[in-house]
């Protein structure tokens, strides 16, 4: 069995953001296969740590490294990249400036030129957050990327999505052991709220129908599958203020605000990389009509691909191995067929 790599650690030193500056800045990062194959560029999501990203990576998967060079990198407030949980004083918490998409993808643009010596990307691949980041990486550097697959995910963050994200965000910022940020211990109640709320956006409108919430029994009742599966999750690997920071990141997120003030059609018509773009059939927050839209304004010969599944938005996220499948058949044949 193959031992994922260790995690790296780019110092930026002093490094400006959209609402401040943070004095010695960190992308963490991981690197697969040998740098003088094709580079393949695979950031983080919501919720997504490093050793997250394995899912996709593999000889027998879809981001293969024996062919690749695939460089995984975290986004700031991930809790391994610079965060309110690991930053010092005085940025600690909630005095933690404001980061966009467009600091995140300047950051590790940097690791990839100034550190990994990376000249050229063969293919940016995100899934949500990292979605969306795909979006941006060919319009901030389009001399630099060739390819993009964006896996359930958009170019701006919809009204709808934004008004979806404040119910998380409200649920953990108004518990009674938030302490607007200043916590010292765990905040179990706001977190447990924030991922009850958080969970219901996640699944098609099938699931219950379905039953795959119970993932084959392995929980009795609803209760038990909310508690276990997604209370847990937050609890055991994240610190609240990080998760708010990447939440704001998120709901601010539009790639035609870089150059365009706002006009994303003229934006989205002026990418020259390549294009797959696979939206969930039932992804209530990243629904496939916006996806259409985006691709029928892209004139570079994008491919909308999308997956036919009940599991709603986890369908892009390593959730089922049909899904998996699916997508890495359409990824790979996207790699063949813009060679």
């Amino acid at each position: 069995m193959s031992t994922s790599p260790a995690v790296q650690y780019y110092h930026h030193g002093r490094f400006k953001v959209s609402n401040g500056v943070i004095p010695d800045a960190v992308t963490a990062f991981k690197t697969y296969g040998n740098p003088e194959n094709p580079c393949i560029v695979f950031p983080t999501c919501f919720g997504g740590k490093l050793a997250r990203q394995d899912y996709m990576i593999g000889p027998e998967k879809a981001l293969n490294p024996e062919k690749y060079y695939i460089v995984t990198l975290a986004l700031f407030s991930n809790g391994e990249s610079s965060s309110p949980s690991n930053t010092p004083t005085p940025y600690n918490g909630p005095y933690f400036p404001e980061v966009s998409y467009e600091d995140n993808i300047r950051a590790q643009h940097a690791v990839l030129t100034e550190h990994l010596s990376v000249k050229k990307v063969f293919c940016v691949v995100g899934f949500s957050m990292g979605a969306q980041q795909a979006y941006y990486w060919p319009v901030m550097y389009p001399e630099m990327v060739e390819r993009f697959v964006v896996l359930c995910g958009s170019a701006r963050t919809s009204p709808h999505n934004q008004c979806f994200i404040e119910g998380p965000k409200i649920a953990l910022v108004s518990s009674k052991d938030f302490e607007n940020g200043h916590y010292k211990t765990t905040p179990q109640h706001g977190i447990r709220a924030f991922a009850r709320v958080y969970s219901a956006w996640a699944y098609g409108q099938t699931w219950y129908r379905n039953k795959q919430y119970l993932y084959d029994g392995m929980y009795p009742d609803l209760n038990s599958f909310i508690r276990g599966n997604w209370e847990a999750r937050f609890l055991d690997a994240w610190d609240a203020n990080d998760m708010i920071t990447l939440i704001n990141t998120w709901q601010q997120g539009d790639v035609s605000l870089i150059r365009h003030g706002g006009d994303l059609e003229k934006c989205l018509s002026e990418i020259t990389a390549k294009g797959l773009i696979m939206p969930s059939k039932t992804d209530l927050y990243f629904p496939p009509e916006d996806s259409e839209n985006e691709v029928s304004w892209m004139r570079n010969g994008a491919e909308l691909a999308v997956i036919d599944t009940v599991w709603g938005h986890l369908a892009g996220g390593g959730a089922n191995s049909k899904d998996d499948e699916f997508i890495k058949s359409k990824i790979l044949h996207f790699f063949k067929s813009t060679a």
